[in-house]
């Protein structure tokens, strides 16, 4: 069965769990290259860790991975469609009143999250996971837009990630996070070096 337990260098996994992470990485990736694969990719990805986080008491972050999936099809539509100058969307920068409402969101959702969590729910780390899943509601949405802060915020929610996924004894997981950390450093560089070679005039948020 997929979700069997085994075990690779020691460490417990399944083979829906490898699957998950490798649809994940490849995501990532090509989320790196600005390439339309990002999404079904990552509607894959996501789709197989509701199930996990779940299982792991995870609820938010299961709660997250739904959205996710929601936000991957609106990203995967927003990034094909085109303007009524028959362009697509472009890479771009938030202004600081963009950057000031995202902030509140994103600590307004923690509040409500955590709450939730820890009124609700047997989760075992509500405060974490509320955190990470605050942090990643704006960040996609913010992919969604091709807005280049979203690549700060996967960071951050990435290392509070690993450590969660550790704590919860899914180690590859965690190792998932740790590589997506690193391309997602590498992601905002290449994504800073296209927006800085391209003039274009400037946007709203």
């Amino acid at each position: 069965m997929l979700t069997d337990p085994i075990h690779i260098l020691g460490a417990p996994t399944s083979i829906l769990e490898i699957f998950a992470v490798l649809c994940g990485l490849s995501s990532v990736w090509f989320m790196k290259k600005e390439n339309i694969l990002v999404y079904p990719l990552g509607i894959i990805n996501v789709l197989i860790y509701v199930y996990i986080c779940f299982n792991s008491k995870l609820y938010a972050y299961a709660g997250i991975n739904v959205f996710y999936a929601v936000m991957s099809v609106y990203g995967w539509y927003n990034w094909l469609r085109k303007n009524e100058k028959n362009e697509r969307i472009y890479i771009s920068r938030l202004k600081l009143p963009g950057i000031l409402l995202y902030t509140t969101l994103i600590i307004a959702f923690f509040f409500l999250l955590q709450f939730l969590l820890d009124r609700y729910t047997d989760s075992e780390i509500p405060s974490w996971d509320a955190l990470t899943t605050s942090i990643y509601i704006i960040a996609m949405w913010l992919l969604a837009q091709k807005k280049i802060e979203h690549w700060l915020l996967w960071i951050a929610g990435d290392i509070i990630s690993i450590g969660m996924f550790i704590w919860l004894n899914l180690y590859f997981s965690a190792f998932q996070f740790v590589v997506f950390t690193i391309i997602a450093i590498f992601g905002f560089i290449e994504w800073r070096g296209k927006l800085d070679n391209t003039p274009r005039p400037p946007e709203g948020e």
